[in-house]
C-alpha cells in the first residue's frame, strides 16, 4: 500500500541519517530517538526519551544494535499506546504513522555554512554593532 511506502520511506531517510555507509534497512537507537523527537512521537509527557529507549531495546533482536523496519513497526505499536492513550490501537497507530509520514531528518541545531565569501560577510555593516557601524561607507569602502 502507498501508506506503507510513505512510512518506509521516512524510516529509510532516518536510518541512513548521519551514516553514509548505512543501507537504510536498519535504524540505530540514536536515529530512532531522533525520529521520534522530530516527528513529535515523543512529547516529553506521555512519551519520554526513556520510553523511546526502552521500546527500542525491547523490539530489537538480542545482541543487535539496530532495528529492522518490521521491528520499527512493532516499536510504533508500543509507543502509540502511550502517546494516544484515549484512542483504539488501530487509531493510535494511524495517528503515530501520520506524525511520521513524509518527514525527513532535519538538521536541528546543525551549523549552517554561510555561502557568502569571507570578505562580504566581514564588510556587511548591517551585522555591526557599536562604533564599528561607521567603519565603511555605503559602497562598502573603508573610511
Amino acid at each position: 500500500s502507498s501508506k506503507m511506502s510513505e512510512l518506509e520511506n521516512t524510516f529509510h531517510k532516518f536510518a541512513i541519517y548521519g551514516d553514509k555507509s548505512a543501507s537504510g534497512n536498519n535504524m540505530t537507537g540514536k536515529n530512532f530517538s531522533k525520529m521520534c523527537k522530530e516527528c513529535g512521537v515523543m512529547d516529553g509527557k506521555s512519551v519520554t526519551s526513556t520510553d523511546i529507549d526502552i521500546v527500542f531495546n525491547k523490539v530489537k533482536t538480542k545482541g543487535a544494535h539496530t532495528i529492522t523496519f518490521a521491528e520499527f513497526q512493532q516499536a510504533m505499536k508500543e509507543l502509540c499506546r502511550k502517546r494516544f492513550k484515549d484512542k483504539s490501537m488501530e487509531e493510535a497507530l494511524q495517528a503515530v504513522y501520520s506524525l511520521i509520514e513524509g518527514k525527513e531528518p532535519g538538521n536541528i541545531g546543525a551549523t549552517k555554512a554561510t555561502k557568502v565569501g569571507g570578505v562580504e560577510r566581514l564588510t556587511d555593516s548591517s551585522k555591526y554593532t557599536g562604533s564599528h557601524k561607521e567603519r565603511f561607507d555605503e559602497s562598502g569602502k573603508g573610511k
